[in-house]
């Protein structure tokens, strides 16, 4: 008689997050930040049609990295719940903090009840009316939840991005010095460092804080090149 297979569940929980992290190591890294009038998500992505960074709600952001098929599946699932639940009661119900809840209940369920996990992380940033109000959740594969302050890395070189971020960023940067400072932690810790990125190889965009009601701002290649100081690259 044969003796059964088995795996600790332990292991089985230590190789799906190690599938999971090798996953998202291949992603390329997206750093969101504050800045004096809202919150901004700078990504590597020279892609124009498959984007890393949309809009959730009418001051909610998502970003994301990993695999395309599968962010973007639960970015849509986060627009359809802050939705229905905006409709349902009042837009004002529709916060950071429930969509961050829920995609982390998503990601566990997901990490804990299927053979494969997603390869994903996500941040859920919402702008606040002031800066002190200003909300970032990041969100891993296994459904953990944290709240990050001034700003987050995620993405294969995450760690080191976030060690630079730490020593460079402060209260209070005008929206040019906040890319600036993220395009450049990309360019130094990027897969080809050093390296320089222009424009055309940046997904950017802006949670205002200054708009009336829909906060989210996409900004095209003529105003990046500006913030850059290289409108030669426009």
């Amino acid at each position: 008689m044969s003796v059964p297979f088995y795996v600790s569940p332990e292991q089985i929980m230590r190789d799906k997050a190690d599938f999971a992290r090798k996953g998202i190591a291949r992603g390329r890294s997206v750093v969101v930040l504050q800045y004096d009038e809202g919150i901004a998500f700078v990504a590597e992505n020279p892609s124009r049609a498959l984007h890393k960074i949309s809009e959730l709600y009418d001051r909610i952001g998502f970003a994301a990295v990993g695999k395309y098929n599968e962010f973007e599946s639960l970015r849509v699932a986060g627009v359809r719940l802050a939705d229905m639940r905006g409709y349902s009661y009042d837009r004002s119900d529709v916060t950071g903090r429930s969509l961050a809840n829920a995609y982390a209940q998503t990601l566990g369920t997901i990490f804990t009840e299927t053979a494969k996990p997603f390869e994903v992380e996500l941040i859920v940033g919402e702008v606040g009316a002031t800066a002190a109000e200003d909300q970032l959740y990041r969100l891993m594969f296994d459904g953990s939840v944290s709240d990050e302050q001034g700003c987050v890395a995620m993405g294969g070189s995450a760690d080191g991005i976030n060690a630079a971020l730490i020593d460079r960023w402060r209260g209070g940067m005008t929206l040019a010095e906040a890319v600036r400072l993220a395009v450049t932690v990309l360019e130094e810790f990027g897969d080809e460092s050093p390296r320089q990125l222009g424009p055309d190889q940046l997904e950017v965009a802006v949670l205002d804080r200054t708009r009336p009601r829909r906060a989210f701002v996409r900004l095209d290649n003529g105003r990046l090149a500006a913030l850059l100081g290289d409108a030669g690259s426009s």
